[in-house]
């Protein structure tokens, strides 16, 4: 499967071999020993640093529950009139479902797959790019993509990737894509990854966005499970990305709530609200690509301002 796909959850091959995740666990481990294969939290990738990508039937199985979260924290993020630019992928595509209800919207997307998701929206107009169609995605790349994205400007852009560290920022495993994806986060004033705890420490092997241009990550709380992702998590922060983590199984509080970071240090959580649930600087004044607001990377705060740390913040880790 992990040849087939480029990548597989361990959720996804303890059903398919009709076992449980903590047996799949062990022999990944002991196929990762061998060579055959390299873990990642929640998953396993083809071998050699590079993660490959999977096509678009596979990718609709991976994380389905982790994009659904996340899209639902990232559609709070979204205002009434505002214009974004929305990337391809499995996740921007259940992104797309919840901007349909935003009235006043406007979506720029090469995705065909997220155009579909609002073509009957209403009150949000969709304009697409041009472009040469990429089957494995559903997505319009190349010149003609690129070009209709020049001289555009966005409040927001949205997008995936193969992968993300806070070394190389966010990558993909297509060049193309990738050449797509950068004119987005050129056009928009605020850049927004969204990515599963499974594609923290990946790398593809074109890189799309650099950390430093990157003013927000919404992934999955799994992401504070694992140290490895945790890590890269606080290193992400270190370098001023604000980090949002959401739920899996939704709620109106608690432990339930979506957990947000800005800055050095993780996160802290905050409670939740429809069109509301952020944190960081308010409204207005948007950097250029690139660019931070005053105070980005000060990070989250404790008592007499000093930054916080997640194991400070008594949020545990799993071993």
């Amino acid at each position: 499967m992990v040849r087939a796909n480029g990548a597989v959850s361990l959720r996804e091959l303890a059903r398919v071999v009709q076992t449980s995740e903590v047996t799949v666990r062990r022999d990944v481990r002991a196929l990762e020993a061998e060579g055959l294969l390299d873990r990642r939290h929640g998953g396993a990738v083809l071998p050699g640093g590079f993660s490959r990508e999977p096509g678009y039937p596979q990718k609709t199985h991976l994380s389905a529950a982790e994009k659904s979260a996340i899209a639902d924290l990232a559609a709070s993020l979204v205002e009434e009139g505002d214009a974004v630019v929305v990337g391809a992928g499995t996740t921007t595509q259940e992104l797309a479902r919840r901007l349909a209800r935003v009235p006043g919207l406007t979506v720029v997307t090469n995705s065909l797959l997220v155009a579909q998701a609002l073509a009957h929206a209403n009150r949000v107009e969709v304009v697409m790019t041009g472009g040469t169609l990429r089957g494995s995605n559903y997505a319009l790349v190349g010149s003609g993509a690129e070009q209709a994205l020049q001289g555009l400007r966005v409040t927001k852009a949205f997008i995936s990737g193969s992968g993300l560290t806070a070394e190389r920022g966010l990558s993909t495993a297509n060049m193309l894509s990738a050449s797509v994806d950068r004119a987005m986060v050129l056009a928009a004033a605020e850049v927004i990854v969204l990515a599963d705890h499974t594609k923290l420490g990946a790398a593809g092997m074109f890189q799309t966005v650099a950390t430093d241009a990157i003013t927000r990550l919404v992934t999955d709380e799994q992401a504070t499970a694992d140290d490895a992702t945790a890590r890269e998590l606080d290193a992400l922060a270190d370098c001023g990305v604000q980090i949002d983590l959401a739920p899996l199984g939704g709620g109106a509080g608690g432990s339930d709530a979506p957990v947000h970071g800005t800055g050095s240090g993780p996160v802290h959580q905050t409670q939740p609200g429809p069109m509301a649930r952020r944190s960081g600087p308010p409204p207005g004044g948007a950097p250029l690509p690139g660019q931070r607001r005053p105070g980005a990377h000060g990070g989250p705060v404790g008592p007499g301002g000093m930054p916080v740390r997640m194991a400070e913040l008594g949020l545990q880790r799993g071993r």
